[in-house]
């Protein structure tokens, strides 16, 4: 059923899909630039229609009243924002446990208000030896897909060069609140 309804999406759609081949085991997804509500019914479209099985997170408000069973079955794990390293260890934890999915992170947060991206998704990858799939959204080309997948090296300054490389041309849904891949690990003390 996911597979139709992803497929009658693209078939309507003013959006193309455009992505690399879907992984072939458990990835951790960005999804990059998150600029608009739209990044969520792209995401579920990408991964319905290439069949990857997952879990994402989302902000603690998303999961209340009359929304939380539909945004956990959609695969969805709350974040409590005053407690994000809990969010690793948890994550953490569920692989370990022997669950297997594929996670899908916006590390720049919301979608507006923030000068860099956060630094969970690449904890979890490594902790839990991951590989980093980099999807994306681009008004410029109204494309939205996989690109590849790669395993993180440890040194964050390359593993990030690498991503900053990626989404250089990549615009978003709404261009004006894209963030700069950057970690706030590499920003200058001020």
């Amino acid at each position: 059923m996911r597979r139709l309804t992803a497929r009658l999406f693209w078939a309507v759609s003013r959006w193309r899909l455009a992505t690399e081949p879907a992984p072939d085991r458990p990835t951790l997804l960005i999804g990059a630039p998150h600029t608009s509500n739209w990044d969520f019914v792209f995401m579920l479209a990408i991964t319905w229609q290439l069949g990857i099985p997952i879990h994402w997170l989302g902000k603690t408000s998303l999961f209340r009243g009359w929304r939380g069973a539909i945004m956990s079955r959609l695969g969805g794990i709350p974040v409590n924002r005053d407690a994000p390293q809990k969010v690793v260890a948890d994550v953490v934890a569920r692989m370990r446990a022997g669950e297997v999915f594929s996670l899908v992170v916006t590390p720049d947060g919301t979608r507006s208000g923030h000068t860099h991206w956060k630094s969970g998704f690449y904890r979890i990858a490594r902790e839990t030896g991951m590989p980093v799939t980099l999807g994306y959204v681009d008004r410029t080309t109204m494309t939205t897909g996989l690109g590849p997948t790669f395993e993180l090296t440890g040194d964050v300054s390359a593993d990030m060069d690498r991503i900053r490389a990626f989404y250089a041309d990549k615009a978003g849904a709404r261009p004006e609140y894209r963030v700069e891949p950057r970690l706030r690990e590499e920003l200058p003390s001020v």
